[in-house]
């Protein structure tokens, strides 16, 4: 496994367990939380995203997990339910499947998961989520949770009207926005994983136009594509720097438009610093016989962090691999009296 998509995966996990954080404090409240329709659509969009980003990874027992969470806190979401302690109880068993999968993939040296052991995880909380839906079904009185929504709550499910669930009326995305935001974000991958040799920056940055086409609309959904293909288009920035920060901000970014949040969507201070990374100025092919070429200076500032960027974007891997080993060496020096 490459560099990148290990990194790709620790981003990934980090996320994960942030979002069943959210699920866990949700549930353990859940009589309140039903209450608030904000706080219902934050549970709903936490297993949303799990979903989305190991669908995009291909762990799939974690995306089945997270999908069958999902449409459970769909059924809260769009209808009033009451709830009780078996509710409760069969909502975190739901979770806590989750948790265990998100847990060993976190734990696995190779950063993959076991089939022996995620196989009777998934299965036991397939099980669980049948007996969930089923008792929704009771208490939503109704023969399947599968009935069309009440009048008053059919705006949620139209693509073209505003949901107004909130103080704040939100646009609902298309419907599968979702699923062609990972599909691109996929070949996006592969395509850096295949390095620069087999596919082309221009290549890569058309996934951000494909993306564009999905919402015209939204600006900052917009902003954030043509910044990442300015960082793609970036010859200063390597493959292995550029697939971590654009998948996790258009993963990001995704989320929070299929849910109806783009305009919340920020390009990090990330992404924003690789669209405008230099490539430094080569060194003239020859000086002048009478004139020896001075050797290149720079003005290193004082702060790590800063003089860290200066030397990334100014030296090769190999300059700052000697550097390393130079200052290591200075460092266990023994100092002379």
């Amino acid at each position: 496994m490459d560099d990148s998509k290990q990194q790709i995966i620790h981003y990934f996990i980090e996320e994960a367990q942030e979002h069943l954080d959210t699920v866990e404090h949700g549930l353990l409240d859940l009589g309140e939380v039903i209450k608030d329709a904000d706080r219902v659509n934050e549970l709903f969009r936490a297993a949303h995203s799990v979903k989305g980003g190991a669908a995009m990874l291909g762990f799939d027992s974690i995306q089945k997990t997270s999908h069958q969470l999902e449409d459970c806190f769909k059924i809260l979401r769009d209808h009033s339910i009451p709830v009780d302690r078996q509710l409760e109880s069969m909502f975190l068993k739901g979770y806590d499947a989750l948790k265990e999968l998100v847990t060993e993939l976190a734990e696995s040296p190779t950063l993959t998961l076991r089939p022996e052991i995620v196989e009777p995880i998934v299965q036991s909380s397939l099980s669980n989520f049948a007996e969930l839906k089923e008792y929704l079904n009771e208490l939503l009185g109704m023969a399947t949770i599968e009935s069309p929504l009440p009048v008053s709550q059919a705006a949620y499910a139209n693509n073209n009207v505003a949901v107004a669930r909130s103080s704040t009326a939100v646009m609902a995305p298309p419907v599968n926005l979702s699923a062609q935001v990972m599909e691109n974000l996929k070949a996006m991958l592969n395509s850096f994983k295949q390095g620069e040799a087999a596919a082309s920056r221009p290549q890569i940055a058309s996934y951000c136009q494909n993306l564009a086409h999905l919402d015209v609309n939204t600006a900052s959904w917009q902003n954030i594509l043509k910044i990442s293909a300015q960082a793609i288009g970036n010859s200063a920035n390597a493959y292995e720097a550029l697939a971590p920060v654009v998948i996790k901000e258009l993963k990001l970014a995704g989320d929070l438009l299929a849910v109806g949040r783009g305009q919340e969507i920020v390009p990090s201070s990330a992404l924003q610093a690789l669209a405008i990374a230099t490539v430094p100025a080569p060194a003239p092919a020859t000086a002048p016989a009478s004139l020896p070429a001075a050797p290149a200076q720079l003005s290193i500032p004082l702060d790590a962090r800063g003089a860290a960027q200066l030397i990334l974007r100014n030296f090769s891997r190999q300059q700052i691999s000697d550097m390393i080993t130079l200052l290591h060496r200075a460092i266990n020096q023994p100092k002379q009296n």
